[in-house]
């Protein structure tokens, strides 16, 4: 295949924005930091979404929609919040050719205008769990803008949930980290995440405790591909939260957020694309087959219409490529560079043998497979090839993983990938010290690799690297 993208040993970022432009995934939108979506890559996402929606609503959460627009006054009331996103905010000071009596601010994220309603619904401890999840765009004004990893308006979700207790708090915001999103990030995205707590340093504003799972990009950086959020009683103290218990008292609820973004596209990008485009996991991509007609004539294009049908209605998704007007060639490189999981080609030479050949993304290989045999063929390799692209980036993330006793071994290991060291070894002081030299601390675990409580737990082994 002719040289279409910058190999990724030889410059890992081109190689990404090569692949993006090539696939159609998306383009640099008129406003620096702004991103188009292109069909390519927001039919991923929607797949994205449909995953994450039905994970979060099976956690019991239901969807809402909150503005848009946030009073500023409504930032100020959570001290460690505004300062956190203030460098970030876009306010709108001018509306309807007038200046605003007060300005307001583009969405960041939700927790303030969510936290105001929570305060207005909730009245009694029978009012709670509220659990809400919004689909929305927000908007962080960023200066080092890569379209999909940081760009200053995004796609997401975010969580809000209020609770009766600090432990029902916590318990949620752990469901969340584990059943909706590791779940769908190692069985869905097939990327093998290491989902542990972040360090005070790197926490949320606003919050008590940030849950995290990271994943390892094919250049060993990190990639931080969702968060969940105990935001203790921080929100609804500044947005009297409330509730009158069981016992007559008035409390202050618990709160959590949590959220993911159009970064898992990034991530999967970076986590298992290669030189020749990309790879989509068979579980997530909106195509799973790609039926493709080599030359017309001879009952080719009806052959390859009826294995088109017998693949769908084995509830596989499929798709028709019948444009024998473009030269295979093109076609075959495009259909790489989107990476459909399996490609069924089919053509006269073949077709005259009883047979169409079979194509699988993950390895490349190509196998003449007789028409009949054609959809178990399908099938197997898509099962086959969702736990071939997992396992490939585990081997990987453990090869570049290296266990260490010193900061100054760790922040040299980070170099090429990740490190594992006592927590204990590195402290505040030397997490400010590897900071100063682009190195961060992606997690905090404990010995047998469960989420901790705190960073203040015994015999913590911190993960650093550097990161996206």
């Amino acid at each position: 295949m002719a040289r279409v993208l910058t190999p990724r040993a030889e410059d890992f970022p081109r190689w990404y924005q090569d692949l993006i432009a090539k696939a159609k995934l998306a383009d640099n939108g008129p406003v620096r930091g702004t991103m188009v979506i292109r069909p390519a890559g927001y039919a991923i996402w929607e797949r994205m979404q449909a995953e994450m929606d039905d994970r979060i609503k099976a956690a019991g959460a239901e969807n809402a929609y909150f503005p848009l627009f946030i009073p500023e006054s409504y930032l100020k009331r959570e001290a460690e919040h505004v300062e956190g996103f203030s460098p970030e905010l876009a306010v709108v000071t001018h509306g309807g050719g007038k200046q605003l009596a007060e300005p307001v601010v583009v969405r960041p994220t939700s927790e303030t205008v969510i936290g105001e309603f929570m305060a207005k619904w909730i009245d009694s401890y029978r009012d709670l769990p509220l659990l809400l999840n919004q689909w929305a765009n927000v908007v962080r004004w960023e200066l080092r803008p890569r379209v999909f990893l940081r760009t200053s308006e995004f796609l997401w979700q975010e969580g809000h949930t209020a609770h009766a207790t600090r432990e029902d708090a916590r318990a949620y915001a752990r469901k969340i980290l584990h059943e909706a999103y590791e779940d769908l990030m190692v069985g869905v995205l097939g990327i093998p995440v290491v989902v542990g707590l972040k360090t005070a340093r790197e926490r949320f504003a606003g919050a008590t405790a940030t849950y995290t799972c990271e994943g390892m990009m094919g250049d060993g950086k990190a990639l931080q591909l969702g968060t969940s959020h105990e935001l203790g009683q921080n929100f609804a103290k500044a947005f009297d939260i409330s509730y009158s218990s069981a016992e007559g008292g008035r409390e202050h609820a618990w709160t959590t957020s949590w959220g993911t973004s159009t970064r898992m596209l990034g991530g999967l990008i970076m986590c298992h694309g290669d030189d020749n485009g990309l790879r989509v996991p068979p579980k997530l991509a909106p195509v799973q087959a790609y039926v493709m007609v080599v030359k017309d004539g001879e009952g080719v294009t009806e052959a390859a219409a009826k294995l088109r049908d017998a693949l769908r209605d084995a509830g596989v998704r499929v798709a028709l490529d019948d444009r024998t007007d473009t030269p295979f060639g093109r076609r075959a490189v495009d259909a790489e560079l989107r990476g459909y999981p399996v490609r069924v080609e089919v053509g006269p030479r073949d077709l005259a043998t009883g047979n169409a050949v079979v194509v699988r993304r993950t390895d490349g290989s190509k196998a003449p497979t007789p028409v009949a045999d054609v959809v178990g063929a399908v099938l197997a390799a898509l099962d086959a090839d969702q736990r071939a692209l997992h396992d490939q980036a585990l081997a990987f993330r453990q090869s570049r993983t290296v266990d260490v006793a010193t900061l100054d071994e760790a922040i040299e290991a980070a170099a090429t990938g990740w490190a594992r060291v006592p927590w204990s070894a590195v402290g505040v002081e030397g997490e400010a010290k590897a900071n100063g030299q682009g190195v961060s601390v992606r997690c905090l675990l404990r010995a047998d690799g469960s989420v901790p409580d705190t960073e203040d737990e015994p015999d913590l082994t911190a993960i650093l690297a550097r990161a996206y």
